[in-house]
């Protein structure tokens, strides 16, 4: 028994060795890593910005969306913790909210 676990320890050693100069051989990633892929901003005109400070922690009627910055969540008027929600912006749509890095509240 103790002869066989030599054998498939030096079996195993065997391999490794053989593993490591294969993947040598392969080339490995390109020496210049792809740069993130960022989405245009959209601009924001001069009447209606992206967002805008919450009054009386509520947000406008022109600003729906709900974003608190500590968890980098915003909650649309359609989920379930949007009336609990005390936010930190006020957004006016999902889109400029995850332009600014927010995730969507889980439904």
């Amino acid at each position: 028994m103790v002869g066989l676990g030599l054998l498939a320890g030096g079996a195993y050693v065997l391999w490794r060795i053989l593993d490591t100069d294969r993947r040598a051989e392969v080339p490995g990633p390109s020496p210049q890593p792809r740069a993130p892929h960022s989405p245009p901003r959209p601009a924001a005109t001069a009447e209606e910005p992206a967002w805008v400070e919450p009054k009386a922690q509520a947000c406008p009627a022109s600003h729906p969306v709900k974003a608190k910055l500590a968890s980098g969540i915003y909650h649309e008027p359609s989920g379930a913790s949007y009336d609990r929600t005390v936010p930190d912006r006020c957004y006016r749509d999902g889109p400029a909210a995850q332009l600014d890095g927010l995730r969507p509240a889980k439904r």
